[in-house]
């Protein structure tokens, strides 16, 4: 095989692992491909935890023109058992004679010890991380892995200069109809939405992709209580996904109501008046959320980021100066100019008549969600 014909085989394995965002935690999203004489012979990504794993699925459909032929897979194989047995099993039992991974797992239990076993086997393994695509579409597991933490998307809506509501809290819309679409379609491909209190007040919104697709949940930071249980996240059919983040703050009748509408309801610990953050992090990760996408509003963006828990900004700006109005950070006592967090912007989109840029907080990275077919 070419480097060209690599590429173009391991473009398509990550096309296919894409599928999954959103839909396998705790697992990651993996795409492969079974190619022999230059032909496709099988395809396949994980679905969900606990199903086949994508090299299961594109063995199975190649069948016996396994045989002799090269697996393009995005991950580095399983060589453990879990709720499935190894994956290096079922490639040594095919009979392959070429692996190229675009990455070793992130897990440093495992790291290299798959590709270790398949070398001892006499298959041929190779790397190819595809120009940092597979790193990209592994980067929410490899920080879980990495601090036991999900990976943090901010996005925001705003305009020109900043503002996110005008001074009457009106926010509807300031952002064109196509930016609102491509914010619907990236909740399916994350595993949690997040708002604070004031935005289920003042928008009462689904956060749920367009049908109630996918299976993200959604996530409501409320310290206080503040959120009454006739809101929407509580009463279209779907409070099943509902994560309530609070504290003792909050009445006990209040928290009953939310947990009677079968929502889940966290206790976290204080911090500075609000809820802990940090707690709630750890909390997230504990329950395998991989990619947490947060909404909003001004006071969640601005202790997001003073808690330096923002991992990449997308910010959606519209071509209109309101002037006085909500800042998209607010709360706090600001930063001086020599403390304040440094941003690397990583890309910069047209939507519409509005701009998407990307910016992540660690310029060796490169954005997540805008990166994604």
């Amino acid at each position: 095989m070419t480097g060209d014909s690599d590429r173009k085989w391991m473009t398509m394995a990550l096309k296919l692992a894409a599928r999954g965002c959103g839909r396998t935690r705790p697992n990651p999203p993996v795409g492969a491909v079974v190619v022999k004489n230059g032909k496709l012979a099988g395809s396949g990504w994980h679905r969900k935890a606990g199903s086949d794993h994508a090299e299961v699925v594109a063995l199975k459909q190649a069948g016996d023109q396994a045989r002799g032929a090269t697996l393009y897979i995005t991950l580095e194989p399983c060589c453990t058992y879990g709720r499935t047995p190894p994956c290096t099993d079922a490639i040594m039992r095919a009979g392959l004679r070429r692996v190229v991974v675009a990455v070793k797992d992130p897990n440093p239990r495992h790291m290299g010890r798959g590709l270790a076993l398949l070398k001892r086997a006499g298959i041929h393994v190779q790397c190819n991380s595809q120009d940092g695509m597979a790193e990209r579409l592994l980067a929410p597991f490899a920080k879980m892995m990495r601090s036991g933490q999900p990976f943090v998307t901010l996005k925001l809506g705003m305009t020109a200069d900043g503002k996110i509501a005008d001074r009457h809290g009106t926010s509807r819309w300031i952002t064109s109809a196509g930016s609102r679409k491509m914010v619907r379609a990236m909740r399916c491909k994350v595993d949690a939405v997040m708002v604070g209190a004031g935005t289920i007040i003042a928008d009462d919104p689904s956060l749920l992709p367009s049908g109630g697709t996918g299976n993200s949940m959604r996530i409501a930071v409320d310290s206080k209580g503040r959120i009454m249980p006739d809101a929407q996240i509580f009463c279209d059919g779907n409070a099943c996904r509902t994560i309530v983040a609070t504290t003792r703050m909050c009445p006990a009748a209040k928290r009953k109501a939310f947990e009677a509408s079968g929502a889940t309801v966290l206790l976290l610990p204080v911090a500075g008046n609000r809820v802990s953050l940090r707690a709630l992090m750890k909390k997230l990760g504990q329950m395998g959320l991989l990619h947490v996408l947060c909404e909003g509003g001004s006071e969640l963006a601005e202790s997001l980021t003073s808690e330096n828990l923002v991992d990449e900004y997308l910010f959606f700006l519209a071509p209109m100066i309101l002037g006085a109005g909500k800042p998209a950070f607010y709360g706090g006592n600001g930063r001086r100019l020599e403390s304040c967090p440094r941003l690397h912007f990583s890309g910069c989109h047209a939507v519409g008549p509005d701009t998407l840029v990307c910016a992540v907080r660690d310029k060796k990275m490169e954005s997540v969600l805008c990166s994604q077919d």
